[in-house]
């Protein structure tokens, strides 16, 4: 069977899907990027997403990246935002200081990517600490790098991670990025301008903000994956979308696209 003609009901329970959880969040993540949108991208699955998205259905995406490349083109995947690969193709090259307070602040980006350790319900994300005490944590993690701009003025944002107990929880042990606060209106009264998270994007599904609540709705599954798992896998009780629907398979052309682009990661650390 061609992966184009994998579908739910193929993949029973049980059975391997043809793709890989990386590969699933990715083109999912592509496939929500629309031609001339200005984007800020992060290395990782964000990068490859972007370069997917750009090769394929928007080819007028414009890529920035917080190096400060400007509609860069790159035909292999970045190992850092510093990476030659995004100057040789870039439109043009500015200072950090300039990608912050020209593009970034004044909401000049219309989608921004994020990962996170932690988040809630109301997509509040946690990168800076594990543990109750932010003087003494259990793990203290990279931190928020331009992650609060990106969450605070972009347009809009999608949140890419993998779905546990551990990374979807009922109460972040610190807010290092607002998505909606504690719920409507929380992003006005901080005086955050752009539009907050669009997509959080997992291995098991498609979660989008509730327009009057802003809590977070399961809206999309995976093949394969069933709504038990979801729930099992979130710390709070999750609620699911009255016409919740079937993530479209990954098809031949993007699995190959995705793993050339990933193997070419491979061959610069190799």
């Amino acid at each position: 069977m061609a992966i184009s003609e994998v579908n739910r009901d193929a993949l029973v329970e049980g059975e391997k899907a043809p793709w890989n959880s990386n590969e699933m969040m990715t083109i999912a993540a592509a496939r929500t990027l629309k031609d001339g949108m200005i984007c800020f991208v992060g290395i990782g699955i964000p990068s490859t997403a972007s370069i997917l998205a750009k090769a394929t259905h928007a080819p007028n995406l414009v890529l920035i990246y917080e190096s400060g490349t400007v509609n860069t083109d790159p035909k292999t995947l970045p190992l850092s935002i510093g990476d030659p690969e995004l100057a040789n193709r870039a439109l043009t090259v500015v200072s950090m200081p300039e990608i912050f307070n020209y593009w970034l602040q004044p909401g000049r980006i219309d989608v921004g990517f994020l990962g996170a350790a932690q988040i809630d319900r109301y997509a509040n994300i946690n990168t800076t600490v594990i543990g109750e005490s932010y003087e003494k944590p259990k793990v203290r993690l990279p931190g928020a790098g331009g992650a609060t701009e990106i969450a605070g003025a972009c347009k809009e944002v999608i949140i890419v991670l993998k779905q546990t107990t551990r990374t979807f929880v009922s109460e972040i042990d610190f807010i290092t990025s607002v998505g909606f606060g504690d719920g409507p209106g929380a992003r006005e009264k901080n005086g955050l301008i752009g539009g907050g998270p669009r997509y959080v994007i997992t291995d098991l599904g498609i979660l989008e903000p509730d327009p009057e609540s802003k809590e977070l709705v399961l809206t999309s599954i995976h093949p394969g994956v069933t709504l038990e798992q979801i729930r099992e896998n979130t710390g709070w009780d999750l609620k699911v979308a009255a016409n919740l629907v079937t993530t479209s398979a990954p098809t031949s052309s993007e699995l190959e696209r995705v793993r050339a682009l990933v193997a070419t990661s491979s061959r610069k650390k190799s």
